[in-house]
């Protein structure tokens, strides 16, 4: 698996000068005014009690510190929002809220996710839960009848694999169920496409069409196109998909935080943030409508077009962080575009994709940290992750890292030789504890039996002092962070498959997991400081959950957790149960 936004969906063409006017800055402006960044934050509604200090006591609470694990029984919130101390009493003039023992944790925050396919998918064609083509096609069938008045079909989700067809859908199997109007749908890991017959005529796709840099166009004996289009070629087809108004921008980022904090999660790094996405996000937290915080990765797009002009380390009391810019090395092992070393064990015709050349990730790196701007960089494959190390080690023999906390996304299968040199160049491991339960039906196959020794490999980073930030790649995986940490900790699906885990040796404590996706999520985004625990001075960001992932009821698994309440600067944001 991996990122869902390699191939992201067209989105309104705004340019810099648009932006930087609906900000009130001059065209020629090389920095926010002071007023608009962290140097003189405005006041977020989610932020502050409003009521005085609250206590919030008869709790079983856990929290990572410098120390290690945390436990407490009350925690006070001062009126600014913030943590005021951990197992303090009630003194005059506080509110108090009982618990009733139920638990309570920081804040999860997601490292790597995907705010805007996430909310888009509430509008399109959820093919995630299908399990196999027919099923697939029977959902086609009733979204295209329950919406005659769209143009296009769009939706994502499809999984080959899970399917157990053996190939790639075509447009054939689409045009079985919708000939009168273009479809396509996107792989759940984003990284491949399948558009119908009437897709393909209007992105112009015969059989003379090249394989762009990048990219697959998927072919069959007689080299004519079959529909599905990997990485880079997605765009062909994607391209010519109506792009969404900045308001339905704006939907879907409402959209998408409704449904992450209900799972826990405060605060997330979204992994490719376009130039409206940025405009959407800056105006929802100066409104103060925003009810998680967001680490937001500039796409290489936006930081040429607006990235000189938006830096900020925070803005809106820490609701936004714009110091991330997102590069993508590979594709996914899903649709073989991952890069690899050596061909692929399960198809030797082929060793994956790299995005861009090696010599373009060296330039698109240097000029990242020459910015000032951290790297986040997609690597999937052990040959993609080989050029982001070096892309890194070239750029910081030349500029330094800067202490910018560079991260490679996902590192999801890494040569061993190449594991130690996280470590030596001081990068951040990005990983998805949910990929492995989700891949482990096709990561051996796709790799083989040696090369697996280096692949969702969480005990050696941890074991080298590499720093591992957790995240699902929502919509890809399962957003859910409790099921990220039941991955992380067992090694096993929802079913507690396989019996032991798979690739035990390689799971997390159950501690280092809730540090990943809480205080080292936090460090990854340099926002430590502020987020990531409750320690007094840090904002009262937490969760109220039905059950204590360290002392698990018989029969019960850490997945099965339910958020009952979410909180964002001392403000409860979301009620979803009874305490």
């Amino acid at each position: 698996m991996c990122d869902a936004c390699a191939t992201p969906p067209p989105g309104p063409t705004v340019t810099r000068a648009q932006v930087l006017k609906m900000l009130g800055i001059g065209v020629g402006a090389a920095v926010l005014p002071a007023s608009l960044t962290g140097t003189a934050q405005a006041a977020a509604p989610a932020s502050g009690t409003r009521q005085g200090p609250l206590l919030l006591d008869n709790v079983r609470g856990y929290t990572l510190t410098r120390k290690g694990l945390r436990e407490f029984t009350s925690l006070l919130i001062a009126p600014n929002g913030k943590v005021a101390g951990l197992d303090a009493s009630a003194g005059r003039g506080v509110r108090r809220i009982n618990g009733k023992g139920r638990l309570v944790l920081p804040g999860m925050h997601d490292a790597h996710g995907h705010i805007w396919n996430y909310g888009a998918l509430a509008s399109e064609l959820d093919l995630s839960g299908t399990r196999s083509l027919a099923e697939a096609q029977q959902a086609l069938a009733a979204y295209a009848a329950a919406n005659p008045d769209l143009a296009w079909i769009t939706g994502r989700g499809w999984n080959q694999v899970i399917w157990g067809l053996g190939r790639f859908p075509t447009a054939a199997d689409l045009d079985l169920v919708v000939g009168d109007r273009p479809v396509w749908l996107v792989r759940v890991d984003g990284h491949a496409g399948v558009a119908n017959t009437a897709a393909l005529t209007l992105a112009g796709i015969t059989r003379d069409t090249p394989d762009p840099a990048g990219g697959q166009i998927i072919r069959d004996a007689d080299g004519n196109p079959t529909g599905t289009l990997v990485d880079t070629a997605m765009s062909y087809v994607s391209s010519r998909i109506p792009a969404p108004t900045i308001e339905d921008v704006r939907r879907r980022a409402l959209v998408a935080q409704a449904k992450l904090n209900a799972v826990g999660i405060t605060s997330v790094s979204d992994a490719s943030t376009s130039t409206d996405g940025y405009v959407v996000l800056r105006e929802l937290a100066g409104a103060g409508e925003l009810t998680m915080r967001v680490n937001a990765f500039l796409s290489w797009e936006a930081f040429n077009e607006i990235g000189a002009a938006v830096r900020t380390d925070s803005f809106a009391a820490d609701m936004l962080r714009v110091r991330t810019v997102k590069l993508v090395a590979d594709g996914a092992l899903g649709s073989r575009g991952a890069a690899l070393l050596q061909p692929y064990s399960d198809d030797p015709s082929t060793s994956g994709l790299m995005r861009i050349t090696p010599e373009e990730m060296n330039n698109r790196v240097a000029a990242v940290v020459a910015a000032g701007y951290q790297a986040a960089i997609h690597a999937i494959g052990d040959r993609g992750n080989r050029a982001v190390l070096d892309a890194f080690d070239r750029a910081f023999r030349t500029a330094g890292d800067q202490g910018l906390r560079h991260r490679i996304e996902h590192a999801q299968v890494v040569a061993l030789d190449d594991i130690p040199r996280f470590k030596q160049l001081g990068l951040v491991a990005s990983m998805q504890p949910v990929h492995a339960t989700d891949d482990m039906n096709m990561a051996e196959d796709r790799v083989g039996p040696e090369r697996i020794k280096g692949a969702y490999a969480w005990r050696k980073m941890l074991d080298q002092g590499t720093v591992i930030a957790s995240g699902s790649d929502f919509p890809v995986s399962s957003a859910l962070p409790f099921e990220g940490l039941h991955a992380a900790v067992t090694r096993t699906d929802r079913e507690g498959r396989p019996a032991g885990g798979w690739y035990s040796e390689e799971a997390m404590t159950p501690v280092e997991a809730l540090r990943s996706f809480t205080l080292d999520a936090a460090y990854a985004a340099h926002q430590e400081k502020v987020l990531g625990s409750l320690e007094p001075g840090k904002w009262a960001d937490f969760v109220i959950a039905d059950m204590d992932p360290f002392n698990l009821p018989a029969n019960r698994a850490m997945w099965q957790t339910t958020v009952l309440q979410t909180w964002v600067g001392g403000q409860r944001v979301g009620e979803y149960g009874d305490l």
